[in-house]
């Protein structure tokens, strides 16, 4: 593949202690950059909008990761043909997005996970290493690929193909709804090892919401169970 070919995208919410280094470790790729300030609430914006040479949008109020991750596929798209995403905690190394583009096959489109190794040392916390887990398991029940890292977000996606996913989810489940459908559609989904670095607890910036995140993920597994159960066969049949 041709690597000038594709972008960075960084969504970002009340990340100000981390998301500059990210940005200055993402311009060691030498690619197009975009930003994308999900309605942060704290000082996310002033750390980033004197950054020269990237592109930085904003949603004024907080839409999901989800919504921010298509805003910056939205602005990509018209000058690339990948996109790379990178979460702005500070938890994936920039230059690790080499091993996603390796990973891709002269003449394939397919969508590249970073999975994340190391996901046993003690910084990393349980909410995370359960979650991984039950993910995997509901993405595949959903129609989706068999995965080891589903809810990673340190990515390659291909452009424009992804802005055509009908994904209803705009939080944190379009990660896992977007890999459903592409098994629905055929679409290639492919595993690279790539390293993680998790703070002290401290330290870390997480917006996981226990309950309310937990049953959200439920709900759309549930939706896409029942979708693709029941409403795809259908739909077909008609055509």
């Amino acid at each position: 593949m041709e690597y000038n070919r594709a972008a960075v995208v960084i969504p970002v919410y009340n990340h100000e202690e981390k998301v500059a280094e990210v940005i200055r470790q993402a311009m060691c790729l030498f690619l197009p950059i975009y930003v994308v300030d999900d309605g942060s609430t704290d000082g996310t914006y002033e750390r980033i909008k004197g950054i020269p040479e990237i592109t930085v949008l904003r949603h004024e109020k907080n839409l999901g990761k989800g919504a921010a991750l298509m805003t910056g596929f939205a602005a990509a798209a018209p000058t690339a043909e990948w996109a790379i995403t990178i979460d702005a905690d500070g938890q994936h190394n920039p230059e690790d997005s080499w091993k996603l583009f390796y990973a891709v096959e002269k003449g394939t489109r397919p969508i590249v996970i970073g999975c994340r190794q190391g996901m046993d040392h003690r910084h990393v916390p349980f909410a995370s290493r359960f979650g991984r887990g039950f993910s995997n398991f509901w993405v595949r029940m959903s129609g989706g690929p068999a995965l080891t890292d589903s809810q990673s977000g340190f990515r390659l996606y291909p452009l424009p193909e992804i802005l055509y996913m009908p994904v209803e989810s705009q939080r944190f489940q379009f990660e896992v709804e977007i890999l459903a459908r592409a098994g629905w559609k055929g679409m290639p989904v492919l595993e690279a090892p790539v390293g993680v670095t998790y703070a002290p607890k401290q330290e870390r910036v997480s917006h996981y919401r226990g309950f309310v995140d937990f049953f959200r993920n439920a709900a759309t597994f549930s939706r896409l169970i029942i979708l693709r159960r029941f409403i795809l066969p259908f739909t077909r049949f008609r055509n």
